[in-house]
């Protein structure tokens, strides 16, 4: 068996850095697709049947991996609003 050292300002550092990789990581994963809640959150969208015209336009795309759960993608939600924004004069 062998035996590390460490001083302890070394210890937490190296614990911080995993840490740091590891939140990265996760939100890689799991910020790609949102709820539909979240998507009309970010959108500052009120009716549903506004994400289905979103949806049926084909301006954001989402998937539907079961009947009742539609996942929109964060990044098409990001582009459509950098398609819209208006330039300041």
């Amino acid at each position: 068996m062998q035996v590390i050292c460490l001083e302890e300002a070394a210890f937490y550092q190296l614990i911080e850095s995993v840490v740091e990789k590891l939140r990265k990581k996760d939100n890689d994963v799991g910020d790609r697709w949102v709820s539909s809640e979240e998507a009309m959150r970010l959108l500052n969208v009120k009716a549903k049947s506004t994400m289905q015209i979103l949806r049926d336009t084909g301006k954001i795309r989402f998937s539907q991996p079961q009947k009742k759960i539609i996942l929109y993608d964060r990044a098409s939600i990001n582009t459509y609003l950098e398609r819209n924004a208006k330039n300041t004069f």
